[in-house]
């Protein structure tokens, strides 16, 4: 039996087209692709520079968005555009719009001759091939209503191009059923929101004992710190699997820009940046609580090199974010004041970390050390060579300078699409990361531990710091009096 033409289109279709998953190789200088759309007299709409476009007006570039009989939009652009155009547009409009065009599209393909119904199936996998990468890539924009609406309309106007074997139904159908559990798989993940560890802020025990010698700590759960550097990659791989290229772009849509859409006064707040971004904050303090809590000077002494091998490890393994939370963690106050502490420690090692995570010059050594990592990743056979986990805040700014730099809007009115196109490749970039699987098994012990134990609050830490070391100049000294003040007006 002959295979469905319209089965058969699609199918060339996959084989000749970008496909889903998009994030195959890196953006460069072709990203904004060679097969060009014909404009006809508005070929100044949108512009292209040495073949890259480089502005157009949304019109256009939604236009540039949608296959024809002769054109399907390349990869990069198709993720490009649909990554930026939510600044512009909100994903229903986008969808109205999209729509409109394959109405007209389609009407001019319906002539009725065998030759014109061969193009039209043609045509109709292609816009399916369109709605599968934007729904593989972007689901939540079809959380709303109006999102769902629209794609059943252009589904309903796609079906009608092979009403005789219902291929293109099918296809939608599964379509529609992987997108529908996409977005369940994330409501599920908003729903279960991680508990805000409370610091402890209660610290009259530590005014009047010692803690307990049965009182667990990081050493007593894992002494081996290239195990604990392994699970901190774990958690952070864990967390960054979680964060999509919308929530990252929510950081553009957030800011006042010259374009003032309406579309940016109901955009929520992500949590999954807040969450990643408080991990990093608990992870810096559990770090100063550890070394801060223990008592006797020696201990606290191999804390601290203990934290010093675990953050080189982290290093080694291409984990960034973890590497500064800790060391970030042993440059607060309550830490950096034992003096009597670092005079035993040898600082060699975290000596040769503070210097690659040194800000002068844009953290210059760091960025180098990000460099190596990504290109040991790309041409890595394991996935332990592919880590790449960037300091998230580091990231976040680039994005957000590169946003302030460059206007959304050129003077003539269009679109800045060369400014997108570098958020795009940034964005890429930390998406190819994001998708390594951790090479690392699990140790729910060490994890519970880490997600788990007790952290101090900042007071609680100079409290502790102050005990373990007392105030030496008179600032501290009054520093630690109102703090026992505040303490004991509490009690």
């Amino acid at each position: 039996m002959a295979e469905p033409l319209c089965k058969a289109a699609v199918k060339k279709c996959k084989e000749t087209m970008p496909q889903t998953p998009i994030f195959s190789s890196m953006l460069g200088s072709s990203c904004s692709g060679q097969v060009q759309p014909d404009m006809g007299e508005r070929c100044v709409d949108p512009v292209y520079q040495d073949g890259n476009l480089v502005s157009g007006s949304l019109e256009a570039l939604i236009e540039r968005l949608v296959p024809t009989m002769d054109y399907y939009p390349d990869r990069t652009y198709i993720f490009t555009f649909l990554l930026s155009s939510r600044v512009f547009i909100h994903p229903h409009e986008l969808l109205a719009k999209v729509g409109q065009i394959c109405i007209k599209q389609k009407q001019q393909l319906e002539t009725g001759t065998e030759a014109e119904k061969a193009k039209l199936k043609s045509f109709a996998a292609k816009i399916i091939q369109l709605l599968k990468e934007w729904t593989e890539t972007f689901p939540y924009d079809f959380q709303d209503e109006k999102s769902m609406k629209e794609l059943k309309e252009i589904a309903h106007r796609i079906t009608q191009c092979d009403e005789e074997n219902g291929t293109v139904k099918k296809i939608i159908s599964q379509m529609t059923q992987n997108l529908l559990m996409a977005l369940s798989a994330r409501s599920q993940f908003q729903e279960i929101r991680e508990k805000f560890r409370q610091p402890v802020t209660d610290k009259g025990t530590i005014l009047k004992t010692k803690p307990q010698s049965t009182q667990k700590d990081i050493l007593s759960v894992c002494c081996d710190p290239l195990i604990l550097a392994q699970q901190l990659t774990y958690i952070e791989l864990e967390r960054v699997s979680n964060i999509y290229p919308e929530d990252l772009m929510q950081i553009v849509s957030h800011m006042d820009s010259l374009d003032n859409h309406k579309c940016r006064s109901d955009v929520t707040k992500t949590y999954n940046l807040e969450a990643y971004d408080n991990w990093f904050n608990c992870l810096s303090m559990l770090v100063a609580t550890e070394i801060c809590r223990i008592v006797k000077k020696k201990q606290r002494t191999r804390m601290v090199e203990f934290f010093i091998d675990v953050a080189r490890e982290c290093f080694n393994i291409g984990n960034f974010n973890s590497m500064m939370a800790i060391i970030s963690g042993m440059n607060l106050s309550p830490v950096a004041r034992l003096k009597k502490t670092w005079s035993k420690v040898k600082t060699a090692k975290f000596d040769v970390l503070e210097h690659h995570m040194d800000p002068s010059s844009n953290f210059c050594n760091y960025r180098t050390a990000l460099q190596g990592a990504a290109q040991r990743s790309q041409t890595a056979n394991s996935n332990r060579e592919k880590i790449v986990i960037p300091v998230f805040n580091l990231f976040i700014k680039d994005i957000y300078f590169l946003h302030k730099i460059h206007t959304n809007r050129l003077p003539n009115g269009q679109i800045n699409f060369k400014k997108f196109w570098e958020i795009s490749r940034q964005i890429h970039d930390f998406l190819t990361w994001k998708q390594v699987e951790c090479p690392f098994e699990k140790d729910k012990k060490i994890q519970t531990y880490l997600l788990t134990a007790p952290i101090y609050s900042e007071e609680a830490l100079f409290i502790a710091s102050f005990e373990s070391e007392g105030p030496e100049n008179h600032m501290e000294k009054d520093s630690w009096k109102t703090l026992r003040t505040t303490l004991l007006n509490r009690a």
